[in-house]
């Protein structure tokens, strides 16, 4: 069988015209590549006893492109993108939000609390790091989570 590179020029018309005929127009360039990954693969896996090359590329090439487009089309349900004015509206500053939401739920948190929240939630950090840089106890961690989280509850109730 011929070389790879002779068999992608020789079948890039044919991988154009299924993207076409799939009224495919965005991302052509990586359906592209997906139509040449299965024309290789196709190369591959090829029986001349089993029939004609050009009908398996054309099969194996479509039914990989489909398959692509299924999966696309799955993220992009999956995937929430909000408008441009949300993005307007959104500031650059996350320390602002931060200090809005301790502000607007955390009123009935007391000093502790409010550091096990801060430290916890908006800077990523485990029990036993909040208790290591706080000096104290796991256990006392523990208790302002628990009271914090009852707190909020009850807020959150209301």
């Amino acid at each position: 069988m011929e070389s790879f590179e002779q068999l992608a020029v020789q079948y890039q018309p044919m991988i154009h015209k299924i993207i076409n005929s799939l009224n495919i127009y965005k991302n052509i360039d990586e359906f592209y590549q997906t139509g040449l990954i299965a024309l290789w693969e196709a190369q591959q896996s090829f029986k001349e006893e089993k029939g004609s090359f050009s009908g398996f590329a054309y099969s194996t090439i479509k039914g990989r492109i489909l398959n692509q487009l299924t999966m696309e089309k799955k993220q992009e349900e999956r995937m929430v993108y909000p408008e441009e004015a949300y993005w307007e509206m959104v500031e650059d500053h996350p320390t602002d939000l931060i200090s809005d939401l301790i502000m607007t739920y955390g009123k009935n948190l007391s000093e502790r609390e409010t550091k096990w929240l801060i430290k916890a939630c908006f800077n990523g950090l485990s029990i036993k790091e909040i208790a290591k840089s706080e000096h104290i106890s796991i256990s006392a961690v523990k208790n302002w989570r628990s009271d914090a989280r009852n707190k909020l509850r009850e807020q959150l109730l209301i």
